[in-house]
């Protein structure tokens, strides 16, 4: 069985009425119990940006699913000689291994967006808001469909339909929807192995102990396999956005504003290195010093905690 592109159904056009309805009862919910989990000038940023993302997302899937069936038709004589097979169909075990492959993908995707500063320029907007809601889910980059492709390039290759991958990642998009809500409580056995509003929590906080964790999309265990997990703690207040937050909350600002200071600090620098580092450096990276990655941040707080854990420790034993 082959699926056209052109056939291809589109899931979020039957989610979107549900999308509504939750948004809308999430906000009745923190009205009535004043949890003041919204506000007007976030919800309409929010909304601004999910529209433009929309509308992208619509202009360039053609290219990602037309880039998609370039390797998948370019590899296929390869595998008929190496591999013995055209494609893989569309059996109900390559729908899973699709799947799971393309969450592979999101879990290296989404890392590399908040350890790249230039990948964390077009993923900045999702993590501006100060506020965690489900209407935080729209609010996805303009500019990183361009990119995000690449990293599911070896699946057409190994034979994965295009259309499959295509659908498989709309999949899993809805599914992250529904991770962007505080009034979810902790799920025991089922969050051991997927991700949950719980965990993702984590993942939208600029707490220093949190930042940089919890970066997988339906399946949690690539955090703990590759060692970014992050359980959220009860005792600590988690606090939402990002370090240095935009000073405005227009659409074009929210987009763009990172691309404008990495041009700025490219420009401010004579060494190729540093000009490289302000590029594909990581979030934070600077020359001199005067700014710090994630990684230099935590590992002050965790100095900073054992400092605090031994002048405890002396004091009880003064005592």
């Amino acid at each position: 069985m082959e699926i056209l592109f052109d056939q291809m159904p589109n899931p979020f056009t039957y989610f979107v009425p549900l999308f509504f309805l939750l948004i809308a009862g999430e906000a009745y919910i923190s009205y009535r119990e004043d949890k003041e989990l919204y506000s007007l000038k976030d919800s309409l940023a929010s909304t601004w940006v999910g529209l433009g993302a929309a509308a992208l997302n619509t202009l360039t899937k053609a290219y990602q699913i037309g880039l998609f069936f370039l390797f998948y038709k370019l590899f296929e004589p390869l595998r008929v000689e190496y591999l013995g097979y055209e494609n893989l169909g569309w059996a109900w075990w390559v729908w899973v291994l699709c799947l799971i492959g393309d969450d592979f993908n999101f879990y290296w995707h989404h890392r590399f967006c908040h350890t790249i500063r230039i990948f964390w320029a077009a993923h900045l907007v999702h993590h501006s808001s100060e506020k965690f809601n489900l209407g935080t889910a729209f609010r996805n980059g303009w500019t990183i469909f361009m990119y995000k492709p690449i990293y599911w390039i070896w699946m057409p290759i190994l034979g994965f339909n295009p259309v499959m991958i295509a659908l498989c990642m709309s999949f899993n998009s809805i599914y992250q929807f529904f991770l962007h809500s505080t009034l979810v409580p902790k799920i025991p056995v089922f969050g051991q192995i997927f991700n949950t509003p719980w965990v993702h929590q984590v993942h939208h906080a600029c707490n220093v102990e949190y930042l940089d964790r919890n970066h997988g999309g339906i399946l949690i265990i690539w955090d703990k396999l590759f060692g970014t997990f992050r359980d959220k703690e009860v005792a600590l207040e988690t606090k939402f956005g990002v370090l240095h937050p935009p000073t405005k909350h227009d659409p074009i600002t929210l987009n763009f504003h990172e691309f404008n200071d990495i041009w700025k600090d490219v420009k401010s620098v004579k060494s190729w290195r540093a000009k490289f580092m302000y590029v594909f450096g990581p979030p934070g990276w600077s020359h001199d010093g005067s700014r710090k990655t994630s990684k230099q941040l935590q590992q002050e707080w965790m100095a900073s905690q054992q400092l605090t854990s031994s002048k405890e420790e002396k004091a009880e034993l003064v005592a």
